[in-house]
């Protein structure tokens, strides 16, 4: 994790991996807010650390894997670093508090996703020997306000902002409720002044996140908050440019906030809606509360409403008992519906799910086999919708210089989220990180297009 430049003499050093998703990353860096706050200067080495933290993910069995190698070689440095306490906070704490105190004794402490605001308290009680015990994992209850501290790292001009935690949709192949409760949402007033103070420090890009963005404010019986009233509240802060919306479902998405998004030109054209399939039997079996036909409607919707819309998807493929025509018929479906990016997944079977008690558990052979279909239909589409961007004009947000080579700096327009979709490569012009250029598309890779900048500095977002 990207951090503040390390001062190595200091006595109390900490140093942070955050594994997972962006909801785990506005958490970690809630944390480092709080150890700031704490007196605790944040390093990039872990060798330099007094306190390492893994914040990690225990979603499916590759995160597990993930984060429980990295939790054993941040442990090396108890021996061969400074660092007198090791921190595991997280998801995969969440799930195996009672196993991992039990395998991993060179953890000092386990923090639950619902603790996480205790962090300084317990990491000073750790390092004096303090501790009643080793795990603080409760039922997950607690989501920060714009009171926490919340230290920004990554890229300045870029945030995440999470209006809401847990879920409340139950989806049988899920684990997530179970790690991070039910949906809780923030107040309308608190996201505003966390945005507000995000744009003073030069975000341009606001990343809105939930587990399910249009469950927002569904907790209260008399709505008192909504998307309907945030997302203009939001595009009123001077400084934001684009807003950004992750993780949305079709049947909850009223047409109210449809032209919201339309009409407002600060709201990006994008959206991440994971559909995960299209058979209204398998839909069924995932417990989704929506089926094809709805998912077909609200596409339709959306892009007679905005053209130039960018979706997003998720699937699973060889969910239990998926049959060979029910994953052909997918397949035709994805060909129709033509999103403009998409995760696809083997179906990992997890444990305390309903899914893994499924009858006709299908090979994980054949699961693989067919996530890598669904992958090649997606390339296929991807390197036909890019040819047909040669000779456009974006607005692009600079993100900097290259990896590939320092003679090209890279970018994204719109219809690219940070880190998950393409990028815009850059091979004229000149532009700082955080400029928002006009570029006209010359070339296309898969994934990515290539351009040179047509206009510097400041531009209109779109």
């Amino acid at each position: 994790m990207q951090a503040v430049p390390p001062t190595s003499q200091a006595s109390r050093n900490v140093h942070f991996v955050s594994l997972g998703c962006p909801k785990n990353l506005v958490d970690s860096q809630v944390m480092l807010g709080l150890l700031k706050s704490g007196r605790y200067v944040v390093v990039n080495e872990p060798a330099d650390a007094d306190v390492i933290v893994v914040n990690t993910c225990g979603f499916i069995e590759s995160s597990k894997k993930e984060s429980v190698d990295a939790i054993l070689e941040m442990a090396e440095y108890k021996d061969s670093g400074r660092c007198d306490a090791l921190v595991v906070a997280g998801c995969l704490a969440q799930r195996y508090k009672d196993q991992l105190r039990k395998e991993m004794p060179e953890v000092d402490l386990f923090i639950g996703t619902g603790e996480y605001q205790r962090i300084a308290e317990l990491v000073d009680w750790a390092r004096k020997g303090e501790l009643p015990r080793r795990a603080y994992v409760n039922k997950p209850a607690f989501i920060h306000t714009e009171a926490h501290p919340r230290l920004q790292t990554g890229q300045f001009f870029s945030a995440y902002l999470k209006i809401s935690e847990g879920c409340n949709r139950r989806c049988s192949f899920c684990i997530i409720p179970k790690l991070r409760g039910n949906t809780r949402s923030r107040a309308v007033e608190s996201l505003v002044e966390e945005a507000r103070r995000l744009a003073s420090q030069g975000v341009k890009e606001l990343n809105l996140i939930a587990q399910d963005l249009t469950e927002y404010g569904m907790e209260f019986r008399y709505r008192r908050m909504t998307l309907e009233k945030l997302l203009p509240a939001l595009a009123k802060i001077d400084g934001i440019e684009w807003i950004r919306l992750f993780y949305a479902y079709p049947d909850q998405f009223s047409d109210e906030l449809i032209d919201i998004m339309a009409r407002e030109p600060k709201i990006v054209k994008y959206l991440d809606m994971p559909i995960q399939h299209t058979s209204d039997r398998i839909l069924k079996l995932m417990n989704r509360k929506f089926t094809r036909k709805e998912i077909f409607d609200f596409i339709g919707k959306l892009r007679e409403k905005m053209p130039d819309i960018h979706l997003r998807t998720s699937t699973i493929a060889g969910f239990p008992s998926e049959t060979e025509e029910e994953f052909e018929a997918f397949l035709d479906d994805l060909r129709s519906l033509k999103f403009d990016h998409l995760g696809a997944f083997a179906y990992s079977r997890e444990e305390d799910t309903k899914a893994a008690e499924l009858p006709v558990q299908l090979p994980m052979k054949t699961r693989v086999a067919r996530q890598r279909r669904i992958r090649k239909l997606h390339e296929e589409y991807s390197i036909l919708r890019n040819k047909s961007q040669v000779g456009k004009e974006f607005t692009v947000l600079v993100e900097g210089v290259s990896e590939e080579t320092e003679l090209l700096l890279k970018g994204r327009h719109f219809g690219q989220a940070p880190e998950i979709d393409g990028q815009v490569l850059i091979n004229d012009g000149t532009a700082a990180p955080g400029d928002l250029v006009r570029v006209r598309i010359t070339e296309t890779l898969p994934y990515d297009l290539v351009g040179g900048i047509i206009c510097e500095g400041q531009v209109a977002a779109y």
